[in-house]
């Protein structure tokens, strides 16, 4: 009889308590010389404040296409009834679609650029492919934020990501304002892991996507982090574009403006760092939320 191999979970979460686990991998995977959209310059802020803007990643024609796409996708009958559609709680407005790369050609193609897909490759170190996809749609007079959170920590609970070897590009098709429900970050929160309290809920993933709940840090936690690290607010341009390691603490606010905010959010995962059984949660998030097709972008 063999029994099997013990896991080693390198991030406890969702236990009884908060703990703070220092992080156990590095932050950039690549050389620093290892060629590239990224000056070196830009790899190391990226490794100290675990974030990297861009201030025009894509141009104003191209711009226009992918709001044209995005516009056609939510007003698609098919497409907001297909479960991958998740819509706000209040005004059953569509709040984001996922898995666009699957869903639109267009975007498949905003996936495969080399200015994306390459500065990807670069921070992780290998050949990468998409874990997650979406569009979110934050229209103005009330569509709701996205409360403080480490991607990770819902990524290595609930799809099984052992290591810290993604990140996440989130390019702007609208421009961000102070006002809109913009991008905040904590600098360099990256650096240590926030293990939440809590059980997984089974099928927590249908409540998460409209409003988090599990994996939630704790208002002393936070407290403690924005204290330590501040709070950055991203605005810009649309076409700009902001990179930001999967462990950042990060958030952004309602919109209660007449100014929509629409974005296009893009998770790589590195090759070496495919998704396992979860950490801790009963099953694993459905494909089109936590890829488990793991064949690299080209």
């Amino acid at each position: 009889m063999t029994t099997a191999p013990v896991r080693t979970d390198l991030y406890p979460t969702r236990g009884a308590t908060e703990l703070t686990t220092p992080r156990q991998d590095p932050v950039v995977w690549g050389a620093p010389d290892a060629p590239g959209p990224i000056e070196p310059a830009e790899l190391g802020s990226f490794e100290r404040d675990g974030f990297l803007s861009v201030e025009q990643l894509i141009g104003p024609d191209e711009v226009a296409l992918y709001r044209t796409e995005l516009e056609r996708l939510i007003n698609d009958p098919k497409v907001r009834a297909d479960e991958r559609s998740i819509v706000e709680p209040k005004t059953q407005n569509v709040r984001s679609v996922f898995e666009i790369h699957r869903i639109s050609e267009i975007f498949a193609g905003l996936v495969r650029d080399e200015r994306v897909v390459g500065r990807a490759r670069q921070i992780l170190g290998s050949d990468v492919y998409v874990h997650q996809s979406r569009v979110n749609v934050k229209p103005g007079f009330g569509a709701s934020g996205f409360y403080w959170h480490s991607d990770f920590e819902t990524w290595h609970a609930e799809d099984g990501l052992p290591n810290m070897r993604a990140v996440s590009v989130s390019i702007a098709l609208t421009e961000n304002f102070e006002t809109n429900g913009g991008l905040m970050i904590m600098p360099g929160s990256h650096k240590s892991f926030l293990g939440c309290a809590g059980e997984t809920p089974k099928d927590n993933y249908k409540q998460s996507l409209q409003m988090q709940d599990a994996g939630t840090p704790s208002h002393e936690a936070l407290t403690t982090m924005a204290d330590a690290h501040g709070i950055k607010l991203f605005t810009g341009k649309e076409g700009s574009a902001t990179w930001f390691d999967c462990n950042c603490m990060h958030g952004s606010g309602d919109n209660i403006t007449p100014y929509a905010r629409s974005n296009v959010f893009i998770v790589f995962n590195s090759v070496e760092n495919t998704a396992q059984e979860p950490f801790a949660a009963p099953v694993p998030r459905p494909d089109f939320i936590g890829a488990r097709d793991f064949t690299p972008v080209r």
